[in-house]
């Protein structure tokens, strides 16, 4: 899963203390069963209760941003305990933070196409396919890091391979 929002942090009172107040844009969620999915900010407790179906729901910077920006919509607490947070689990690990543009070129030669910022301003254009389609392309890049470190047992990163174990 990935979200999109509607405000940035210098727009809200409280600014990264309070991503709850970002808003629901889009969120972009896969699955084998279904493929992409598209959710607006009015599916948000529909999304809500999708993502409570899963074992798993797995993220970048999900916890900390992701899972915030729904918190405003409906309780999070059954996605925190399913919640695999990528970037985390890197963190942790590295002692450091990687983006998911630097994952997704070393480990599978991807680009990522754009940003967050670059997402809200498409948006406020009223290009919110173009916003829709970025948010899919995080996730298809997000699932194929996933399936590689599962796969391999290693993704990328700075030139080295770290061990995972995702299951």
């Amino acid at each position: 899963m990935d979200i999109e929002t509607l405000r940035l942090s210098h727009e809200v009172e409280g600014g990264w203390g309070n991503i709850r107040a970002f808003g629901l844009a889009v969120a972009v969620t896969w699955d084998k069963e279904h493929g992409f999915r598209r959710w607006f900010e009015a599916d948000a407790l529909l999304l809500v209760a999708e993502l409570e179906s899963f074992t798993h729901v797995i993220t970048f910077n999900g916890n900390r941003f992701d899972l915030e920006v729904l918190r405003a919509y409906a309780p999070i607490e059954g996605l925190r305990q399913r919640s695999m947070d990528i970037l985390e689990m890197l963190h942790k690990q590295l002692g450091h933070r990687v983006k998911l543009d630097q994952l997704a070129k070393e480990t599978l030669g991807t680009a990522k196409s754009g940003d967050g910022v670059q997402a809200v301003e498409w948006w406020r254009a009223g290009q919110k396919d173009r916003v829709a389609e970025y948010c899919e392309q995080d996730v298809a890049i997000l699932r194929d890091v996933v399936e590689h470190g599962r796969a391999k047992g290693y993704v990328v990163v700075s030139t080295r391979q770290v061990r995972v174990a995702w299951d």
